[in-house]
């Protein structure tokens, strides 16, 4: 009798995903029953904006499958919804299903050029799978049609910080904290720290952040950047005692508190 191996249930579901049919094998595999439905079936009397406004909360809720599933009821009341499909694609793009998260974001644009949204979402699938240029050129496009997302421009500067052009990154993480001088403090930084290669990177990332936030007279953000950028070793921090963007900070005392205490670097 054949033994019956058992292979992790993540390992199964990505076979499944990267290709469209498993070949033929003298193995069984044994996986765990689908996840159970966290939300009714949606309705066939239900208008679309009903449906819209319910796959809006599964959306919010971590619920893609069941999300998709009532943006997809939505489509077949109003099949050119270019603003839906874009939706469908942010439900694949969580789940890290880019294949299908691109599919989406580009029969938005197609039924929409002016949609800004959706190249900029396209541009983050770029950006999640390494594609820098490709990535750089949604967001620019996204730019061209709303130059008032403070989001689009802290985009482009990870495609660009990524692909190590860093005055290019620089100023557009600068115009990101002019249109908004929080952005930051929202968006986590692990989209960015994701792709930089290297410790050097990210220290190199942490002191540029700590510049833009000097430049804006932001000394808390400053010097808790600059921090960070010495425990990851940025090798030229002595540049602060000359980069023009640090004069007032180095009249804190906070300052000259940091640099004295020279915080030491933390291993990767």
């Amino acid at each position: 009798m054949l033994s019956r191996r058992r292979i992790p249930l993540l390992a199964v579901l990505t076979a499944l995903l990267a290709a469209p049919a498993l070949p033929q094998s003298s193995e069984q595999l044994e996986v765990g029953p689908p996840p159970m439905r966290r939300a009714a079936p949606p309705a066939p009397g239900a208008s679309a904006e009903e449906l819209d406004r319910t796959a809006d909360d599964l959306r919010a809720d971590k619920n893609y499958m069941d999300a998709i599933e009532y943006y997809e009821a939505v489509l077949k009341k109003t099949p050119n919804n270019a603003v839906v499909f874009n939706k469908m694609g942010i439900c694949y793009l969580q789940m890290q299903r880019f294949k299908e998260a691109r599919k989406n974001f580009e029969r938005s644009i197609r039924l929409d050029r002016d949609l800004a949204v959706a190249y900029n979402n396209l541009g983050v699938v770029f950006y999640s799978t390494h594609d820098y240029g490709k990535a750089i050129r949604r967001y620019e496009q996204a730019i061209a049609l709303d130059p008032s997302a403070p989001s689009y421009y802290s985009n482009l500067g990870a495609a660009y910080f990524s692909n190590r052009k860093f005055e290019k990154a620089v100023l557009n993480y600068n115009k990101a904290l002019e249109l908004d001088p929080d952005i930051f403090e929202r968006i986590s930084r692990a989209g960015v720290q994701a792709q930089l290669s290297s410790p050097a990177d990210r220290a190199r990332f942490d002191y540029v952040m700590a510049k833009l936030f000097a430049k804006m007279g932001i000394a808390d953000r400053s010097l808790r950047y600059l921090r960070k950028a010495m425990e990851e070793g940025y090798k030229d921090i002595g540049d602060v005692y000359k980069d023009s963007e640090f004069a007032q900070l180095r009249k804190d005392p906070r300052f000259t508190e940091l640099m004295s205490s020279k915080p030491p670097a933390i291993p990767d």
